[in-house]
């Protein structure tokens, strides 16, 4: 993927703007078109968007800034220093789960004049300091948005690195210390625990009470909804023979199929009538399985997804706990342009709660 996109180029020339309302208390279309190189047409929707945020007003062939728009500036700074130059994201996966919370970082930046150098890496990466060394020296990059594989023997080096590389940064959807004072890093996730709890506690309303937990793989994200599960089970008074808990294989495991029908076993045979399944693809499979042996969904065995991504789409429409993946890009975002801005403000952790879309996957159970 390259770094360039047009929504990218559309924050570069926000923060040319911005810097030249600063430096010179005007700007011309002409002028914007020999310096950076775009239609007038293409410049003109970025000073009505921007009229529109309250930052400049339109004038006759060009824009002066908007009444109060740089009073927080300090004088002979072009800009407010979240109003310039790059940040760099670092995601495992750009193909499931995290295009939206990029899609939401991008959003963010562009509102603070900002440009987004992405890079995905792999669940499977062991060390992302040499990735993160690159990203830190490229031009104009002041700060970092990093998801980090925290099940390496290198996960708490690269919190280490990141505390001292002298650049602002920003964990997503991870929990991490620094040591040796075990101080929490700034960060910005969802509550997975309690998305966990809102499927739970959804089940139990429609009458189940023999219910099952699969998740598709030990993660951060899989451990947190487990420990949430745990919770809602003793909440509801649930014994530990009326539900269970499993994992599964990587879908790309030649045994993944056998494991779903072996599962699905397991829970027909202890009357289990619902389960929370983490995540959509995985819990499409235990679906279509279901289906093709006659087995009733939601009629015999109410379904739940975790994550979202894809399961409106499906048939039945899966009931699913939907992360809020786009707020949680543009909070990160927002973290790192007031670090930014203010190197000596307190450490913040945000914590935003998932939503649970109720669809077609879920019933109370037969006889209920």
């Amino acid at each position: 993927m390259t770094d360039q996109t047009p929504a990218l180029l559309a924050a570069e020339r926000r923060a040319h703007v911005l810097a030249t309302l600063e430096r010179d208390g005007a700007v011309r279309v002409a002028q914007l078109m020999d310096e950076l190189g775009v239609a007038p047409v293409t410049l003109r929707r970025d000073l009505a968007q921007m009229e529109r945020e309250g930052l400049l007003v339109r004038v006759h062939g060009g824009a002066v800034p908007a009444a109060g728009a740089f009073d927080d500036v300090e004088p002979g700074h072009p800009v407010s220093a979240a109003r310039a130059g790059s940040i760099a994201m670092l995601v495992p996966s750009l193909s499931f789960y995290w295009p939206s919370v990029v899609r939401g970082a991008e959003t963010e930046a562009t509102r603070h004049g900002l440009r987004v150098v992405l890079r995905g890496a792999s669940y499977e990466l062991q060390d992302e300091r040499p990735v993160l060394e690159r990203l830190v020296h490229a031009d104009g990059v002041r700060g970092l948005v990093v998801a980090p594989n925290t099940d390496t023997p290198h996960a708490q080096d690269v919190v280490q690195w990141l505390a001292d590389c002298g650049v602002p940064n920003v964990l997503v959807e991870r929990d991490a210390v620094v040591l040796p004072g075990g101080s929490p890093v700034e960060n910005v996730t969802t509550d997975h625990a309690l998305g966990a709890v809102l499927a739970a506690r959804h089940l139990a309303a429609l009458g189940h009470r023999r219910v099952g937990l699969i998740i598709a793989r030990d993660s951060p994200t899989s451990r947190k909804i487990a420990a949430g599960w745990q919770a809602a089970c003793i909440e509801l008074g649930l014994t530990p023979s009326d539900h269970f808990e499993t994992s599964l294989p990587p879908r790309t495991s030649p045994d993944f199929s056998a494991v779903v029908d072996a599962t699905l076993d397991a829970a027909l045979a202890n009357s289990v009538t619902a389960i929370l399944v983490h995540s959509d693809p995985e819990a499409m499979a235990f679906v279509d399985l279901a289906l093709n042996r006659g087995i009733s969904v939601p009629g015999d065995l109410s379904v739940v997804a975790y994550d979202d991504e894809v399961a409106e789409l499906f048939t039945p429409a899966l009931t699913a706990v939907s992360p809020p993946r786009n707020s949680v890009g543009r909070a990160a975002v927002d973290l790192l342009a007031r670090r930014i801005e203010d190197p000596t403000r307190p450490v913040h952790r945000v914590v935003l709660n998932p939503t649970l879309n109720v669809r077609g996957s879920t019933a109370p159970p037969r006889g209920a």
